[in-house]
């Protein structure tokens, strides 16, 4: 895997500009911040995305990848104010199951979601090594 980063080019902060890989590749649907019953157990911002980052590792756990392996994440959220809010909270559930590994990222402020109790959704995109 390779970080491309231009050298006239800021350091990205929590995200890669962009990332270069060769493997097999594995797609998750938008993942909500439910668990495993399909129950929310929080409807805080930071704990619902704390449960999107578990159940992201449990895929990458099922296809035999890790959390290095993760090449892209496209954030989905309804409240633009609660994500800038909750972004000390956010980057330590990050962390917890991530490390210190950031993907490409983007953020798209929504309307909504077809699970009206989900604050945010990801989509998760990996790539395990050849």
């Amino acid at each position: 895997m390779k970080f491309l980063q231009p050298p006239d080019w800021p350091r990205a902060k929590g995200y890669s500009n962009g990332i270069a890989t060769r493997g097999e590749m594995v797609f998750m649907a938008g993942i909500i911040g439910w668990n495993a019953q399909e129950a929310f157990e929080t409807d805080d911002f930071a704990g619902q995305a704390r449960q999107i980052f578990a159940n992201i590792a449990v895929l990458l756990n099922e296809a035999g990848a890790k959390p290095e392996h993760l090449v892209r994440l496209t954030w989905y959220i309804k409240d633009r104010a609660e994500y800038l809010a909750a972004g000390k909270a956010l980057g330590a559930a990050y962390r917890e199951f991530f490390g210190n590994h950031y993907p490409v990222m983007a953020v798209i402020v929504i309307d909504g979601l077809i699970e009206t109790n989900a604050k945010l959704e990801i989509e998760a995109t990996a790539v395990i090594p050849d």
